[in-house]
């Protein structure tokens, strides 16, 4: 009996009674209140984002970036665009890719429109360029006295405009060896194209070139850079003399053979030349912008050694 009453032990059981809730267990209405305002929130974000212009995102990202530089320099709105309902959010709050202010348009409607007109102004001057380039030729063809010597005058288009060139051939030069005066044929070309060349307000640059012969009998260190010098501003007498105005010039230089036609043969007559060069508007502005501004001229040497360069005053 012992071992039984030994077994049988009492159970015990402990209840937790846990307190009730409220009448209607309201704290649950808590949290979806809280889940509604923050879901309305995040909505509203969204849509004043889509309402938001990328100006006005681009200030709000410069102020959080460095808030006082911005505060600092007026734009701590936002650097806003056009005024609305909602500041810097455009005109329209329909749209959802962002607006830029009216003078932002228009500034980027006067670049589109000033790039538009100097495309247009380039490709006019290539027709009135290429249209001058084969009036030279008809004038060179249709004269008598000149198309002979057709073969000696080369046109190219480069990227500072119409190239003209009249290059020296063995039996057939434009000026008696060491010297700069023009043969009679080289007259008449020069002329022919300086009358050409008065029809269209160009300006132009002239180059004198030689072959790679060393000068000799120059006095006090005449030589061919000199000599190019002075047969360049006598071509340019002969333009004028032919009708082009003095002022279309904007420089006169000469290259001796350091620019030679034929790099080959730096001997070859064909380097002897003189090089007219009919600038685009954009070539001249860059004469300008570089600092060249500096038309040189020779002075007539007639038989003197006297300086060949002389800066334009």
């Amino acid at each position: 009996m012992a071992g039984d009453a030994k077994k049988l032990q009492p159970i015990i059981v402990k209840k937790i009674k846990k307190g009730g809730h409220g009448a209607h267990g309201g704290a649950w209405k808590i949290a979806y209140a809280d889940f509604v305002t923050a879901m309305m929130a995040f909505f509203l974000l969204m849509w004043l984002l889509g309402s938001t212009s990328e100006g006005d995102k681009k200030g709000l990202q410069d102020y959080f970036q460095s808030p006082l530089r911005v505060a600092m320099m007026g734009g701590g709105s936002g650097s806003g665009d056009s005024s609305s309902v909602l500041r810097g959010g455009g005109q329209d709050i329909t749209r959802t890719g962002g607006q830029v202010k009216k003078g932002d348009i228009e500034a980027e409607r006067k670049t589109y429109q000033l790039q538009a007109l100097k495309a247009s102004q380039a490709t006019a001057e290539k027709q009135r360029l290429e249209s001058l380039r084969d009036r030279v030729k008809e004038v060179v063809s249709n004269l008598p006295a000149l198309s002979a010597f057709k073969s000696q005058i080369r046109l190219d288009m480069t990227r500072d405009g119409l190239r003209i060139q009249i290059v020296d051939e063995q039996n057939r030069p434009m000026f008696d060896s060491g010297l700069d005066q023009v043969k009679p044929y080289m007259r008449d070309i020069l002329r022919a194209i300086g009358s050409v060349l008065a029809e269209v307000p160009n300006k132009l640059t002239l180059e004198g070139h030689t072959d790679a012969l060393p000068f000799s009998g120059g006095v006090g260190g005449y030589s061919n850079w000199e000599l190019s010098s002075n047969r360049a501003n006598a071509s340019r007498r002969e333009l004028i003399a032919g009708g082009l105005k003095d002022e279309r010039v904007l420089r006169v230089q000469g290259l001796a053979s350091s620019v030679p036609f034929d790099k080959h043969d730096p001997r070859n007559p064909v380097n002897r030349r003189i090089s007219i060069i009919v600038m685009t508007r954009e070539a001249e502005e860059r004469f300008f912008e570089s600092g060249d501004a500096m038309t040189v001229n020779a002075i007539p040497a007639e038989g003197t050694a006297s300086s060949p360069l002389v800066p334009a005053r």
